[in-house]
């Protein structure tokens, strides 16, 4: 049996592995409401939509989350019947590299939705498809805008994005 040497640590600016791994994603909770079916497909009226994305995130290790985009999508004819209302949590549970605790609140709340947000997109359309109404195709969301303005919030004294060993985007 001979020894081998264990491998070398990593050079100096370079970490073992990258900044984020996602171990996977998954519809957590989903429902979609089609009150006035099949009324609301015979209707050819413009709808109006209402559309909102909030990111969450839930810790299992010291470096482990579960990261989940909460999607609520409705829409209304100009009468204000409901046509659908639509409620997704899709999450992913991803572990952190070797980062500044100061990281942790932008890959959160930033580079994970970035990475998550196509699959929970594509449910969103696919869904909206097969209730008989046109796709709802939802546009690229600026994480990093909402994130700021979550910042902000917290800065004014209300809720903000929540990561456990301090303030996000913060050193202390």
């Amino acid at each position: 049996m001979t020894d081998t040497p264990p491998p070398a640590p990593p050079a100096s600016g370079q970490t073992a592995q990258g900044p984020i791994t996602i171990h996977g994603q998954y519809i957590k909770d989903f429902s979609f409401e089609n009150p006035r079916a099949p009324q609301s497909l015979i209707e050819q009226k413009q709808p109006q939509l209402t559309l909102n994305v909030t990111v969450n995130n839930r810790q299992f290790d010291v470096k482990t989350f579960e990261v989940t985009l909460n999607i609520e999508a409705s829409a209304v004819t100009p009468e204000k019947e409901p046509l659908f209302m639509l409620e997704l949590v899709y999450g992913g549970t991803v572990t952190l590299g070797d980062v500044p605790q100061e990281a942790f609140g932008p890959l959160l709340f930033i580079e994970t939705p970035r990475l998550l947000f196509p699959f929970a997109r594509a449910i969103v359309a696919n869904a909206t498809r097969e209730a008989g109404f046109p796709p709802l195709n939802i546009a690229p969301v600026d994480f990093a805008a909402l994130y700021r303005q979550q910042l902000e919030t917290q800065g004014a004294g209300g809720p903000a994005p929540t990561v456990p060993g301090g303030p996000v985007g913060h050193a202390d």
